[in-house]
């Protein structure tokens, strides 16, 4: 098998001559150039890829048997696997099918047999999906049910307090009406009754008052024929005086 070959059959597999050709080739240019480096490159399975060295050494001339010095060389070397030779050895050992194809019919058996786990996973989701929505249903039901009650209780206590107070309201009026009555009759009483005590007090005074203008007036009244008299005592010495010088 040549490279073109080699090609066509990476074809079969690959779908792609040029695919299969820049695949092959990108394979022997990074081989060849790590051994060329002194590197060495290994797939396991199929072999190694190494360099080796051959020191100077002294051979013969087969035709003419004459010694000739040989100078020192490198070379490359492939050693086969351990796969590779046993394949070579028993070449009934070696797999009918590819290992590309051996992954793809593992892929495809692998999932057959997952896609019955993955419905039954897909199941159980969805019927925790569904148990999950109707407990949440169930669980907002009974809140919007409980805030309901709630506000329902609410506006009735609201409702007869409101009563309540306006009950209250209307009886504290009255109430007051006929506390305030009472005390404004009382006031007017106790009024009336300072007003008629008083009274006589003022009439007591007024005639205190008069009395003592009274008495006044007659003292004056007594004074004054007095003084008159005086007057008149004091004008018969002054006479009597005149007379006798």
């Amino acid at each position: 098998m040549n490279k073109g070959e080699l090609v066509r059959e990476l074809e079969k597999r690959l779908g792609s001559r040029k695919a299969a050709t820049e695949a092959l080739d990108a394979v022997l240019d990074t081989i060849v150039r790590e051994v060329t480096k002194g590197g060495k490159v290994g797939i396991t399975g199929f072999g190694t890829f190494d360099r080796a060295e051959r020191a100077a050494r002294t051979g013969r001339n087969p035709r003419s048997g004459a010694s000739v010095r040989i100078p020192k060389s490198k070379a490359p070397r492939f050693r086969a696997g351990a796969a590779f030779k046993a394949y070579v050895k028993k070449p009934s050992t070696l797999p009918k099918a590819s290992p590309a194809a051996q992954r793809a019919s593992a892929g495809t058996a692998a999932t057959k047999a997952a896609a019955p786990v993955k419905k039954a996973a897909t199941a159980t989701r969805t019927v925790a999906k569904k148990a999950s929505a109707t407990s949440t249903a169930a669980a907002k039901k009974a809140t919007t049910a409980a805030s309901t009650a709630t506000k329902a209780t609410a506006k009735k206590a609201s409702t007869t307090k409101a009563t309540a107070t306006k009950a209250a309201t209307k009886a504290t009026p009255a109430k007051t009406a006929s506390k305030k009555a009472p005390a404004t009759k009382a006031a007017a009483t106790s009024a009336r009754k300072t007003s008629a005590a008083a009274t006589p007090a003022r009439k007591t005074a007024t005639a205190k008052t008069a009395t003592a203008r009274t008495a006044t007036t007659k003292t004056a009244a007594k004074k004054a024929p007095a003084a008159t008299s005086t007057a008149k005592t004091a004008a018969k010495k002054s006479t009597a005086k005149k007379s006798t010088r």
